[in-house]
């Protein structure tokens, strides 16, 4: 179940909020668990014990970690390297299988990876370490733990919610009007997101997918719409999982703030999946020695927390795309820390330029099949197949209202000009905003009562 499908929001989230805001306070933690459960086993009925064995074995440790501190250390590595064991086994599965097949002669396939097991392990680790550190308090209900660690909104594509982060809303949270009506809003803004703009803009993408021989015209259409994708795709679903929060009492951090405004590449990944960069940073980069050792081990630092966000992006036989994605990101910012940085600094327009183009590479390394589609795509960019093609110049212009309404909607503009709207005409706001809201989910709901298409690209993460 997806929350841009019409299961979820005409089937599944009415009767629970019904149901969510008659049950009394002590049983509404309850209540969400078996809903998470139900919602995870409607998607993954082959992993959903996985995840209570992780909520189940995670809670222990952590009573471990608290209750024996003669052994906290050695708790704690257990349990980082049993949920890093899991999600490198489920990740990589065809590489091991693959290893064993070519060894003993067997014919194993590949596991398929459980949905959401990159979000929810982080989380359930950010626990623990935080326990140990002393800078969580331990959770001594189970069923209050295994409901922050399952819970449905954030369960499948994030953003990373630590536990610190809602350790007070799972005993004593408020609910207002305003929350259940500001979460519905942002979760419609969401939808639209990802319904109106990310799904046509796959369209786009597949059209370049079925070219025979794309020219480089039809490649940057490509680079350009999958780099929109990718961001309306994500930031629309954080959307929706940060609205669900608002109505049940949450409020989850943000995870995307304009990234493609930047000026640099520093600043793209303060703005971009900005759980996971803070995640990486916390628990990774600052244990490390971050930027407090010599000038070659901060690098060093650097390489490594960047190799490792290829990793959990990556999975099976296409991880080294991932990799060098990753050491793509880790070698520019280190070429930032040592002078890039300052050019940006006095000629910003340069910077922004350059993140763009390097985020547009980026993706299509991210988006290739292999390493090997990874050079087709940049051929086709750099004119293999010739410069442009009657296919290219048809889907550039139909598609160019499209590509004009992501580019806009990409930045802060709309949110500036309706601001300065509200501060003029209050009124009129006020009324229009509810209007353009049903408007929205209106739209929506018909795209998806009519499409077949409806991807979520970090599913496959």
């Amino acid at each position: 179940m997806v929350f841009s499908g019409t299961l979820f929001p005409f089937w599944f989230l009415p009767p629970l909020l019904l149901l969510y805001y008659v049950t009394p306070k002590w049983g509404k933690n309850y209540l969400l668990l078996i809903a998470s459960l139900l919602f995870y086993f409607t998607g993954e009925p082959k992993y959903t014990l996985l995840l209570i064995a992780s909520a189940i074995v995670n809670y222990l440790f952590a009573l471990a970690i608290e209750g024996l501190p003669r052994f906290r250390k050695l708790f704690l590595i257990l349990d980082v390297v049993l949920n890093i064991g899991t999600l490198v086994f489920f990740k990589f599965s065809a590489l091991w299988f693959g290893w064993a097949n070519a060894l003993f002669g067997t014919s194993l396939e590949a596991l398929p990876l459980p949905l959401g097991i990159s979000f929810y392990t982080f989380q359930a680790m950010s626990y623990t370490i935080d326990v140990y550190r002393g800078e969580a308090r331990l959770q001594k209900n189970p069923f209050a733990f295994a409901t922050y660690l399952c819970l449905f909104p954030q369960l499948v594509a994030g953003p990373i919610v630590r536990y610190t982060d809602v350790d007070e809303e799972l005993t004593h949270r408020t609910h207002s009007l305003a929350g259940f009506s500001n979460g519905l809003a942002r979760f419609t803004v969401g939808l639209a997101k990802k319904v109106l703009l990310a799904n046509n803009l796959g369209v786009l993408c597949d059209t370049f997918r079925q070219a025979d021989a794309p020219s480089a015209a039809f490649g940057w259409l490509y680079a350009i719409s999958y780099a929109l994708q990718i961001y309306f795709d994500f930031s629309g679903y954080s959307d929706m999982a940060i609205g669900l929060g608002y109505v049940f009492g949450f409020q989850f951090p943000e995870n995307f703030d304009y990234p493609y405004i930047s000026g640099s590449i520093t600043e793209f990944w303060r703005r971009w999946h900005k759980t996971l960069s803070g995640w990486f940073r916390d628990y990774v980069y600052i244990p490390l020695g971050g930027s407090r050792v010599s000038r070659p081990r901060w690098m060093l630092n650097l390489l490594i927390v960047w190799a490792l966000t290829g990793l959990w992006h990556g999975s099976g036989t296409g991880v080294m795309n991932f990799v060098l994605w990753g050491a793509l990101y880790g070698l520019l910012l280190c070429c930032e820390k040592l002078f890039l940085g300052k050019l940006w600094e006095k000629f910003r327009p340069l910077g922004h330029l350059f993140v763009i183009l390097v985020t547009l590479f980026g993706f299509v390394l991210f988006g290739a099949d292999g390493l090997s589609g990874t050079l087709s795509d940049l051929a086709i960019l750099f004119g293999r197949s010739g410069l442009t093609d009657p296919a290219a110049l048809y889907y550039w212009q139909s598609g160019a209202v499209l590509l004009a309404v992501a580019i806009i909607g990409a930045t802060p503009l709309p949110r500036r000009l309706w601001a300065v709207l509200e501060r003029r005409a209050s009124v009129a706001t006020a009324i229009l905003q509810p209007l353009l809201i049903a408007a929205a989910l209106a739209i929506s709901t018909a795209y998806l009562v009519d499409s077949t298409f409806n991807p979520f690209l970090y599913f496959r993460f």
